[in-house]
């Protein structure tokens, strides 16, 4: 997220965070109060790290060897799409992934659905509308009923700030193909009332926002943490998986951002918004029978899938055992992590997998933001597994530069860092939890995720790929969603490796002098307001 700078709104942006900051910890409130909604926004309420439970067994993975037999309790809890490894493509340049979209946008046949957080405005998210455009075209040439349909699911707050922005740019596509054209607008239950009037624009979004990043042509599919943006195309680095004539996975996710888009805001030819007939408004209704609604069309998608993929897996494990049989080496698991919402898909499997990663493994972690919950932090410090961290140097920040109360941003998480690794060494853990810094000059980093190596083993057989951060944002406020990988595929291995080694490389490790360094000195207002920071960018 990036917030341009109106000096004359500074003084009110700093009185909303004090009234935030000051505001204390109570139950979920009723949905009456703008003002009691401020109290769980703001409260880190992580427990204790929750145990998922574990099965007995699980569909789809008995009579398998180790790898198989680590990582089954995953389909216990969600859906399990087996997949051959070859299908699987990492990746590694916002060019590949922005030349990628382009050719498979143009080539759809029957389905284009994209979900981000935003839109941007310049000419290269032109060219990506007029691809759209294209193919619409195309669609509707030989006189029958055209086949292609359209759907793009956007954050309301995000898209629609300023005068140009997201919905202008889409309202001349929907204009001329409103019946294959669907654009949906999400808005959090947590903005409204008198909230909603108080917060400046450039700050609605920081309440919570629609995060999902899925692209999606016909039966192809990218998971990424890539926004539909400039930098994005260009030179932000993040990461991206596409995941080439997987229909199951595909319509995994087509039924997610569906089942998102219909409790959103739908934007008219005209720019104004409506809700579908029967859907609780997010902000106008009710906001425990807005989320209720919510979980159960989201959730709706999740079981049904679930359910279909263990009743496919015990019919196929009547007939052949194992996990790798044949080309299908490597299954998908959606996560989902809705927790406005009441959805903690994501959370409770990240925290499995960090609660199991045994004393002989080893765990390559990223994010743009490096700002762990309790819950992840306290894992990680306890865990006997050895991590690698990897963040963004300030400069890389996308925060720096930037004007106003965000410029001091990347000053915050450099003191969230150095509070981290204080926290390491004061327990004495420098030999197994080691902090580093991507550095690239007039580049920015956003990637995020994680690479699991196993007792014994060079290469990484799992990884998680996807929006979320690890941090506060994306466990409480955010809709997230990612994949977890698990593959037996050794080139899909190798191109796994390959991409994190690309991203370490750049790196340099942190060490205690790092913090003494003249551009890591943090200013005492800037220490000061760092927890609400970390709560709420």
């Amino acid at each position: 997220m990036s917030f341009g700078a109106r000096p004359a709104s500074i003084c009110c942006s700093f009185v909303w965070f004090f009234f935030l900051f000051t505001e204390r910890a109570l139950p979920v409130p009723p949905p009456r109060s703008s003002v009691l909604l401020l109290a769980p926004l703001l409260a880190e309420t992580d427990p204790a790290p929750r145990r998922v439970s574990r099965p007995t067994g699980s569909a789809g993975c008995q009579g398998t060897d180790g790898l198989c037999t680590h990582f089954r309790w995953m389909a216990e809890h969600v859906p399990a799409f087996r997949v051959p490894g070859t299908h699987v493509h990492i990746l590694t340049s916002p060019d590949q992934f922005y030349q990628t979209m382009k050719a498979r946008i143009k080539t759809a046949q029957r389905r284009v659905v994209m979900a981000s957080l935003y839109l941007g405005t310049g000419h290269l998210e032109q060219d990506l509308v007029d691809c759209m455009e294209e193919a619409l075209r195309r669609s509707q040439e030989g006189g029958r009923s055209p086949d292609l349909k359209v759907s793009l699911l956007l954050d309301y707050t995000r898209g629609s700030r300023g005068q140009v922005n997201s919905r202008t740019m889409l309202l001349p596509l929907l204009q001329r193909f409103t019946s294959q054209m669907r654009v949906s607008l999400y808005h959090t239950p947590d903005l409204r009332g008198l909230l909603r009037l108080l917060v400046p624009q450039r700050f609605n979004e920081t309440i919570g926002v629609q995060h999902i990043k899925v692209y999606l042509f016909d039966d192809s599919i990218i998971i990424s943490g890539a926004n539909l943006s400039d930098s994005y195309f260009t030179n932000r680095q993040d990461r991206y998986v596409l995941l080439e004539n997987c229909r199951e996975v595909a319509d995994f996710f087509s039924d997610l951002v569906d089942a998102v888009g219909d409790v959103s805001l739908q934007l008219q030819p005209d720019d104004s918004v409506t809700m579908l007939e029967g859907m609780v408004h997010p902000y106008k209704g009710n906001r425990q029978d807005f989320s209720a609604a919510a979980r159960d069309r989201i959730m709706e998608v999740v079981n049904t899938a679930h359910i279909r993929q263990r009743l496919a897996n015990r019919t196929e494990d009547s007939e052949d055992e194992g996990l790798s049989e044949g080309e299908e080496d490597t299954w998908v698991f959606p996560l989902v992590q809705m927790k406005p919402l009441g959805i903690r898909v994501d959370e409770q499997v990240t925290q499995r997998l960090l609660t199991d990663a045994g004393p002989d493994s080893t765990v390559f972690l990223t994010s743009g933001y490096f700002n762990l919950t309790r819950a992840y932090m306290r894992l990680v410090l306890g865990a006997g597994a050895s991590y690698r961290i990897l963040t963004a140097s300030p400069e890389v920040n996308g925060f720096f530069g930037a004007k106003g109360v965000a410029g001091a941003i990347p000053a915050a998480y450099i003191h969230i860092a150095r509070q981290f690794y204080s926290q390491v060494c004061r327990l004495g853990q420098q030999e197994r939890v080691h902090l580093h810094e991507y550095h690239r000059s007039q580049w920015t980093f956003h990637a995020k995720g994680l690479w699991y190596y196993l007792q014994g083993q060079d290469r990484p057989c799992l990884t998680l790929i996807g929006s979320p951060n690890f941090g506060y944002r994306s466990v409480h406020r955010d809709l997230e969603a990612q994949i977890a990988i698990v593959t037996e595929n050794e080139d899909l291995q190798n191109q796994l490796q390959e991409e994190q080694e690309m991203l370490y490389r750049r790196s340099t490790e942190v060490s205690s002098s790092t913090f003494e360094r003249p551009d890591r000195h943090v200013k005492l207002w800037v220490k000061l307001v760092t927890p609400l920071i970390k709560n709420f960018f």
